[in-house]
């Protein structure tokens, strides 16, 4: 199973007074960061490739410039937990790819659990993308990091 991890672009910082997380849309860098990556993404992606989104706005238009379907998952929220991603992605036993369009730091502590069997939380950058695929070797599970990839090396 490929678990694909990409942390929603650059976003608008909460103002002075606002206080509604989930409405923070992206910044014209982050507009162009979410379209070089999801051009990146669209080249390599399955079509079969499950992609969830989390409710808020910054991660809406990041997946929207992917220019495909995408469900919507509440539980994948900012401040989420590792086990509400890999609840949602349905790891491991997902019968094809998942891309999930979420936040720091639940996104690094997946990568780190996943990775390492580590209780971390590693820093992904604004945009990028951590692929990992789920595979079978000589009798041994493993999680392989396939890419690791930032919108500015694109």
């Amino acid at each position: 199973m490929d678990l694909i991890l990409w942390r929603h672009a650059e976003a608008q910082p909460l103002r002075d007074g606002e206080t509604d997380d989930l409405a923070r849309a992206l910044t014209p860098k982050g507009e162009r960061q979410a379209e070089r990556m999801a051009q990146w993404l669209n080249h390599r992606l399955a079509d079969s490739t499950r992609v969830l989104a989390s409710p808020a706005l910054r991660c809406q238009q990041t997946a929207r410039a992917l220019g495909r379907s995408f469900k919507t998952v509440a539980a994948i929220a900012p401040d989420a937990g590792v086990d509400a991603v890999l609840k949602a992605a349905r790891w491991p036993g997902a019968g094809e790819p998942v891309l999930v369009v979420g936040h720091q730091p639940t996104l690094g502590a997946v990568a780190a659990l996943l990775l390492a069997g580590q209780d971390a939380s590693w820093p992904i950058k604004k945009g990028a993308v951590w692929w990992l695929r789920r595979r079978e070797r000589d009798g041994e599970v493993q999680v392989a990091l396939q890419a690791v990839i930032a919108p500015d090396c694109l």
